[in-house]
């Protein structure tokens, strides 16, 4: 296992930048978003051009670091919504234009990571009306919207499989996948698709008090990445807002917060233990947005927690007469 940094809210900094102090912490390997808006560390329409994903990639070579996965989490959202206000920000237009705007760039994040030999896409899938996991006031409503989801997936997907990458959704609220149960789904509703996986983050699932290493046993042979993110449940809050309180994550009153591993209340000892159990030995991702403390104090107390915590290798087995395995 290694030590990963997520460069995504670190995007108002200078690459160069970010590898400095990534290099200065210990980590080793880098998920770069490819979004447009307000990203200084790639941009995703001239980086085909000449010979910029060369360079690109001996720019991260240089600082000992390498790509372990693209990210685009802004932009797939697109592909199933929400469609009105709540996403302009991301893409001004219509519900179509933003699905075809949200479908390219997708598809397009899978080219960059054909053409940079990177295997894994990390994003979101999306959801038109959250509200519909409520059968009320209409009981068919998400079977619906799974049907649209299975379509319009299904399509990307068949390109990530022509590019030879793997799409790992990060269940999340207002996602179609945000649990155990959907992401089970997901796989039935996609035919089983083998560009089809997930990016296991415990502190978004720990908002409905999900079971993360459950979730591990029972989807391991489809976790593509991992994000190292903590989640307190703040005990004198948590009776009054529940864990998916509305409003600022500033709010000193909320019941949920996110945190960096060891500052929450997820077991990085268990959670590893259940990767290496069902075979996953990539990078642990850290991504930042525990509202208490620096970005350069969650980079460098993450490092300190995590690191002696990774497992470099498989256990090996036995053939003693005592123990066999």
């Amino acid at each position: 296992m290694k030590l990963g940094l997520c460069t995504g809210t670190y995007s108002d900094l200078p690459l160069d930048e970010v590898c400095r102090l990534a290099v200065l912490y210990g980590y080793e390997t880098l998920e770069i978003e490819t979004f447009e808006r307000d990203n200084l560390h790639l941009d995703i329409h001239t980086i085909f051009d000449g010979d910029n994903i060369r360079k690109f990639k001996k720019k991260i070579q240089d600082y000992g670091l390498e790509i372990s996965t693209l990210g685009n989490h802004p932009e797939s959202q697109l592909v199933m919504g929400p469609f009105g206000q709540d996403t302009d920000d991301i893409y001004h237009g219509t519900k179509e234009e933003k699905i075809k705007f949200g479908t390219e760039a997708v598809i397009r994040a899978a080219q960059a990571a054909n053409e940079m030999e990177i295997p894994v896409v990390v994003g979101f899938t999306g959801c038109e009306n959250f509200g519909r996991v409520c059968q009320w006031p209409d009981a068919r409503a998400w079977e619906r919207e799974e049907e649209i989801f299975a379509q319009r997936w299904g399509k990307i997907l068949d390109k990530y499989d022509e590019y030879g990458v793997k799409f790992a959704h990060e269940p999340h609220p207002n996602q179609m996948v945000y649990d155990i149960e959907t992401a089970q789904r997901s796989v039935e509703l996609l035919g089983q698709h083998k560009a089809w996986g997930f990016n296991f983050d415990p502190a978004n699932m720990m908002m409905y008090g999900i079971d993360v290493e459950a979730f591990i046993d029972l989807l391991g042979d489809r976790i593509y990445g991992v994000h190292a993110k903590d989640a307190q449940i703040v005990k004198q809050n948590a009776g009054r807002s529940g864990l998916n309180p509305h409003g600022n994550y500033r709010r000193i009153d909320r019941g949920f917060r996110f945190r960096i591993p060891g500052w929450g209340n997820v077991n990085w000892q268990d959670v590893i233990t259940e990767l290496s159990m069902v075979g996953y030995f990539g990078p642990l991702t850290f991504e930042h947005e525990d509202i208490t403390m620096s970005r350069q104090d969650g980079m460098k107390k993450t490092a300190e927690f995590l690191k002696p915590l990774l497992i470099d290798a498989p256990f090996e087995g036995r053939s003693d007469l005592n123990f066999r395995f």
